[in-house]
């Protein structure tokens, strides 16, 4: 039987090698081929990508501040969730659930058309406050007209997607094994010490894949602000792609559109991998360095029985 099971050789791929060289060619033929129809398109890229360029600093202008924001309002949540006081508790679920449960595009319109004239009604207009901020500046000419529908429209997607991230972190800050706050509580920490120290620096390590995947989400769902008027890059580009006659050339723009989209949003996602990895390796070192401090303490603790126990032989032998 062993003569048999080693008398048969493995079989070789040999289609492998020719599989890898059709994908190289492909690739490469599609690589030409689209270099090719930026080139044919050369006089569009000049005229529009100043303009998107411009409008795309808009949009992640927008997305960092809605995210910051969103990140408070998602460890707000988190902490009502995870809190023993009821109220809290039912507070920060209800916000989860309605949040989560109601369209986006409706939440903004809410927050513009609704909350903001209410508030405009009680005196409160944000662009005015800007624009009286600024003038002490000198720089009031930098404030836009449509500010109001900025700020709204911040509010709204923070808003949405800190209940999205209240989440995110309560599951993160849950995932930590409890016997870690336990110790760090034995060891005389209090609770706001062992948060910090103890528990957010691991949740933040398990966090980073779906935080990413919002964070992403966030810089496409800015084009939802277009609803308000907010001039950013979908709204731009859709002003420079209907007015177009020739269906190439909107298609055209569009991809371009598409382009820098993802020039955006792929750096996110490179930025999230590297931090992922570096996270990895400093916790495996960690844990590497608590294994190997368990197993001092196990030793010394059994050669301290060992010789606690020579020293009751030894009594009992005199």
């Amino acid at each position: 039987m062993q003569q048999t099971m080693t008398g048969v050789e493995p079989r070789t791929r040999s289609w492998l090698p020719v599989i890898n060289a059709l994908y190289y060619v492909v690739l490469a033929v599609a690589v030409l081929g689209f270099g090719y129809y930026l080139y044919r398109n050369l006089d569009l890229i000049t005229l529009y990508l100043p303009f998107l360029l411009q409008a795309a600093g808009t949009t992640i202008g927008i997305t960092v501040v809605s995210m910051v924001l969103a990140m408070i309002f998602g460890f707000i949540g988190a902490l009502g969730r995870l809190s023993r006081f009821a109220p809290s508790r039912a507070i920060a679920t209800v916000y989860v659930e309605v949040v989560r449960g109601t369209p986006i595009l409706v939440q903004l319109l809410l927050w513009y058309f609704g909350i903001g004239q209410l508030l405009s009604k009680l005196g409160f207009d944000p662009y005015n406050l800007a624009f009286n901020f600024m003038t002490i500046f000198q720089s009031n000419s930098l404030v836009p007209i449509i500010f109001s529908a900025f700020f709204y429209g911040i509010i709204g997607l923070s808003f949405n997607y800190g209940a999205y991230l209240t989440e995110v972190f309560r599951a993160g800050i849950e995932s930590v094994n409890k016997g870690q706050t336990e110790a760090a509580l034995s060891l005389g920490m209090n609770s706001r010490q062992t948060m910090r120290h103890i528990v957010l620096p691991q949740a933040i390590r398990i966090t980073i894949p779906p935080f990413t995947n919002y964070f992403i989400t966030l810089v496409q769902d800015s084009a939802l602000l277009s609803v308000l008027g907010v001039t950013e890059l979908e709204q731009t580009i859709g002003s420079f792609a209907y007015p177009l006659l020739n269906p190439n050339q909107k298609l055209f723009v569009f991809i371009l559109g598409a382009m820098i989209y993802f020039a955006i949003c792929y750096p996110i996602s490179l930025l999230a991998r590297l931090l992922e990895g570096r996270f990895a390796r400093a916790y495996q070192i960690t844990g590497d360095k608590a294994d190997m401090l368990t197993t001092d303490m196990l030793t010394s603790d059994m050669l301290g029985k060992q010789v606690v126990s020579f020293s009751e032989d030894e009594g009992n032998n005199k």
